[in-house]
């Protein structure tokens, strides 16, 4: 019997793949609560994880079929993460098979995919369960902890004491959920730019549904999936299988409580996921990344029969719409119709903003996505878009 509210707080191995089992199924304008585990890092020096997030396991929606779509209302975000580190990466050679985000090899003993334990703190303490090496797939070329207030508005990096004291009880202060399995990322102990505060303002980098077949988390996209065409992995894909994605990895900053998310149904029950909760980003993630927390996340959904579409449809806070996409103000309608009038028109075309996200191997083929992701569902033209 599908559940008004399905309350998560289990977590994939990396890997999305629809013939593992789904929660659920929720009912058709019901609720999904999540307690979100950390993306990016902690996955990414925890190489039993399959992918470089951990994302929750895919719920099951109630009459959700493929060639539907699934409405997801961001309801809350509420950051419980006290502490993360973050900064940009470098790859360790010879500890990883091709993808150092998805297939983690140990350089001493070879093990693929490898446990680990941690022993103390600092860039060398992620240790290989059955060997004993070094054995993260990525290292800091630049790193910061950050500390947040109690109320979660305002973060400050440490210097290199507090970054230590957190390190020692990593999972305490990022409040790792406790099914995740992801080695805490303050354990590294990053502090090269102390001193520096920002405001925070949550947004999920991970958000949508299950693809027709298992793809890894993070490479559920058209940037980093095209990195497993002809990968030497057992998650590689072609150029064809490579279209059974649904772009839930947008990192898009705009997916922020009171936005609404509009996503495609490619297997039975739609499987909405999300997780890689980030407590900031600016327009994009130049460094490679910006800062993971734990959250909790809570979404209403609603089935939307017969709306075939292939990518995310995004409805965005009005107040993260450019000024000229803006809804027109009454006022703004009034003097539009008079002068569409003066000029021999009867009325104005209706209006409202709709973001399409479109995602490729570069910005360019992204845009040409987006473009043809809009064509085609509103049944015009590209130059017309």
């Amino acid at each position: 019997m599908a559940k008004q509210t399905v309350m998560v707080n289990t977590f994939t191995n990396g890997i999305l793949d629809p013939e593992k089992d789904m929660l659920g199924p929720v009912k058709d304008g019901g609720r999904i609560i999540v307690n979100t585990a950390p993306g990016c890092w902690g996955p990414m020096i925890t190489p039993e994880i399959r992918g470089g997030h951990e994302v929750c396991q895919p719920i099951y929606v109630e009459g959700a079929e493929p060639g539907d779509a699934i409405v997801i209302r961001i309801e809350s975000i509420s950051v419980t993460s006290m502490a993360t580190a973050s900064g940009n990466d470098k790859t360790m050679e010879g500890r990883f098979l091709g993808d150092p985000f998805i297939a983690g090899k140990c350089p001493s003993c070879g093990e693929l995919y490898p446990k680990t334990v941690i022993k103390d703190i600092g860039k060398e303490a992620i240790r290989c369960a059955k060997c004993g090496a070094d054995t993260v797939p990525f290292t800091f070329t630049n790193g910061y902890t950050i500390v947040f207030d109690d109320k979660k508005r305002i973060g400050v990096t440490v210097e290199k004491n507090a970054a230590e004291k957190i390190a020692h009880n990593g999972r305490e202060y990022m409040q790792i959920p406790d099914n995740s399995i992801q080695n805490p990322v303050v354990t590294l102990a990053p502090s090269d730019i102390p001193g520096i505060a920002t405001r925070l303002r949550p947004f999920v980098g991970q958000l949508g549904t299950t693809p027709k077949r298992p793809i890894p988390d993070s490479h559920n996209a058209g940037d980093f999936g095209s990195f497993l065409i002809d990968a030497p992995h057992e998650y590689a894909q072609t150029t064809v299988t490579l279209e059974d994605k649904t772009d839930g990895h947008m990192d898009v900053n705009k997916v922020r409580e009171g936005a609404v998310l509009i996503c495609p149904v490619k297997v039975p029950g739609g499987g909405v996921y999300v997780g890689d909760v980030h407590a900031m980003q600016g327009e994009g993630e130049i460094a490679g990344h910006t800062a993971d927390v734990a959250a909790v996340v809570t979404l209403q959904v609603f089935v939307i029969h017969d709306l075939t579409i292939d990518g995310p449809i995004l409805l965005p806070v009005i107040e993260d719409v450019p000024y000229l996409a803006k809804p027109l103000t009454e006022a703004e309608k009034d003097l539009a119709l008079k002068e569409a009038k003066r000029w021999g028109m009867a009325d104005i075309e209706q209006s409202a903003p709709l973001s399409f996200i479109g995602t490729g191997q570069n910005l360019n083929i992204a845009i040409d996505n987006g473009l043809k992701r809009a064509a085609d569902l509103l049944e015009v033209s590209v130059p017309e878009v």
